[in-house]
């Protein structure tokens, strides 16, 4: 009896191929992070509890996952309509907006960073206008929300964009038959089959705006306890030597990272047996 039923395909069989995916896994994901582990495992357990429940550190918590979290939801809402206005309309110049979407995977993050934060500053073309009126974007959470959601609005289109394809005109004319109107149409019917993927969508964004330095750096202000993301505050912490603290604290992140992850696939999973 064969464990592993072969085929005639291209690449190696199973085993040059599992030894290469391996090996290179090893040397750019696993090494890396295993070296971070090791050098945080050197701390006791009360001095690793100390460094990364201290004020500075909490308050970097909240502002990274706090801003991360709304922009998440942001993207969430206008990620749907656009993805919905891409699919089901025509209109000039359509193309055009369809890459203008991809536009925050090709561009470099500091450039990013310094577009919104001259366009958001007080004297910026959209700053000027909101600064007469108490609105401060550049240099606040604000601006930490505004970078988080151009990053991370990809993720949200082109997650939900094919399951929007996918539903079935049937399925609206059917709805409309028994009376239902648009708005009923789109919450009762179509929304709970597209729940999946925006919750997918919502996930991969707050993970990414989790993650994010190049954009934010240039708009946030980095004001500790203020405006301090805890990517920035481990890059201080490096910057004065203290690799015990900034490895404590990327410890923690990473943590982070490997639970988003894992609710990502769960949600993949879910997504896949909800639309089977």
């Amino acid at each position: 009896m064969k464990l592993f039923k072969s085929n005639n395909n291209v690449l190696p069989g199973f085993g040059p191929t599992l030894g290469y995916s391996v090996l290179y896994l090893s040397l750019v994901v696993l090494i890396p992070l295993s070296a971070l582990v090791f050098k945080t495992a050197e701390l006791s357990w009360g001095e690793f509890v100390d460094i990364v429940t201290a004020e500075r550190v909490l308050a970097s918590y909240r502002v990274t996952f706090g801003t991360a979290l709304v922009a998440a939801a942001i993207n969430a809402v206008f990620g749907v309509l656009v993805a919905w206005v891409l699919v089901r309309y025509r209109f000039p110049g359509k193309r055009l907006v369809d890459a203008l979407v991809d536009l925050p995977f090709a561009l470099p993050t500091a450039v990013a960073g310094i577009t919104l934060s001259t366009l958001y500053s007080p004297n910026g073309w959209i700053g000027r206008i909101l600064e007469p009126h108490g609105i401060k974007i550049a240099f606040t959470p604000l601006g930490i929300i505004v970078a988080m959601t151009f990053i991370g609005l990809p993720f949200v289109v082109r997650t939900v964009q094919p399951v929007i394809e996918e539903l079935d005109s049937e399925i609206e004319e059917a709805a409309a038959c028994l009376g239902a109107n648009r708005w009923q149409t789109f919450v009762k019917v179509l929304f709970p089959l597209m729940t999946p993927s925006v919750l997918t969508g919502f996930a991969l964004a707050f993970a990414r705006a989790v993650g994010e330095y190049g954009s934010i750096i240039f708009i946030a202000g980095n004001m500790p306890m203020v405006s301090e993301i805890t990517p920035l505050l481990i890059i201080t912490k490096l910057e004065q030597y203290d690799y015990r603290g900034a490895t404590a604290i990327a410890t923690v992140m990473l943590v982070a990272s490997f639970s988003m992850l894992l609710i990502i696939n769960l949600l993949q999973k879910w997504s896949r047996r909800y639309a089977g």
